[in-house]
């Protein structure tokens, strides 16, 4: 069984909309949801003492991921075309797949997630880079036009 490039934006677009949510459940469900998820005890601990910080970063990576699944969305043909999508589906397959592959480079950077984090995460980054990739790719010519 072969996937389309529909069928592969389409599950990029779930894929990114579920991380998406993910994410929110930090934002809603405070310190032990970072904790789960592996963000870290500072960013759990700041969460529990009311600061901000967490909530805002987490924000951000909310609206990139809601973003990236309205341009897969897009690329699938299932909403309008967006500006630029062919060049944004290019650069968010690169995002996730160089995410997921070099994470070794960016643990010094945030010592205190776990390997777990940096294991789970990285995969999910190239699974879902992959879908991004291939569904781009299998739709290139559809996208220029």
């Amino acid at each position: 069984m072969t996937l389309n490039g529909r069928t592969l934006l389409i599950g990029a677009a779930i894929s990114s909309a579920l991380a998406a949510l993910a994410h929110l459940g930090c934002i809603i469900f405070g310190g032990d949801w970072y904790r789960f998820m592996g963000a870290g005890e500072q960013m759990a601990l700041l969460a529990e003492q009311g600061s901000s910080y967490p909530a805002q970063v987490t924000a951000v990576i909310v609206v990139i991921l809601l973003v990236w699944s309205l341009y897969a969305l897009s690329g699938a043909g299932v909403i309008r075309k967006l500006p630029l999508v062919r060049t944004a589906l290019c650069l968010i397959s690169a995002v996730l797949l160089l995410r997921g592959l070099g994470f070794y480079g960016l643990m010094t950077h945030f010592p205190d997630n776990s390997m777990t984090f940096w294991l789970v995460s990285s995969g999910i980054c190239l699974f879902m880079g992959s879908l991004f990739a291939l569904g781009t790719r299998a739709k290139w010519q559809e996208l220029s036009s």
